[in-house]
């Protein structure tokens, strides 16, 4: 592993730190007058998604790891595990629970993933920003109660639950945001 001077890093960069493989989400040198100069930072951890913040001096080091990332397609889950397809290579990959756990609502078989690989294990899957899903189940919408509550709570096709206006029916697509879980619109 090279080590890297944390002056040197950016917003994006894959770092180690206690031991686990994080990602750089903001950084800052900063140099009071009369004080020797610091670095400013926020991590935030693939594997667990906790965020740490960092102050470092200029002078300080990590390790910095080579973060890779690569599409494939969600196949399946089985015991082993849910397989993802490198559609260039063909090769399977199968991608343990803690790490889908956290996005297993925005998987459907045949959509097309990021998986990001640390160290080659894979260490966590990058979501597009919106997705379309199919609605499965949706209350009717009641005549009139459209004047106090204008969303009622839909299921889509993975289990996904939202909130959706009263005029969405069961068969219709919509656009879901990622990372919030959010509808935007009919698709």
């Amino acid at each position: 592993m090279a080590s890297t001077p944390v002056i040197s890093l950016r917003r994006g960069h894959a770092v180690r730190h206690n031991g686990d493989v994080c990602v750089v989400i903001a950084h800052e040198l900063k140099t009071p007058p009369r004080m020797a100069s610091y670095v400013q930072m926020s991590v935030r951890s693939v594997a667990s998604k906790k965020v740490s913040n960092l102050r470092m001096t200029s002078n300080d080091s990590m390790d910095s790891v080579m973060l890779e990332r690569v599409p494939h397609e969600y196949s399946y889950k089985d015991s082993a595990g849910d397989h993802f397809l490198n559609s260039e290579t063909y090769d399977d990959v199968v991608v343990p629970e803690e790490i889908v756990d956290s996005v297993k609502d925005y998987l459907i078989e045949g959509q097309g993933y990021t998986l990001l690989f640390a160290d080659g294990v894979v260490a966590d899957i990058d979501l597009p920003p919106s997705m379309e899903m199919v609605v499965t189940d949706a209350p009717e919408g009641v005549k009139g109660d459209s004047a106090n509550n204008s969303n009622k709570t839909v299921t889509m096709e993975t289990g996904l639950v939202i909130q959706a206006p009263l005029f969405i029916n069961p068969g219709e697509k919509l656009v879901i945001k990622t990372d919030d879980g959010s509808y935007m619109g009919r698709a």
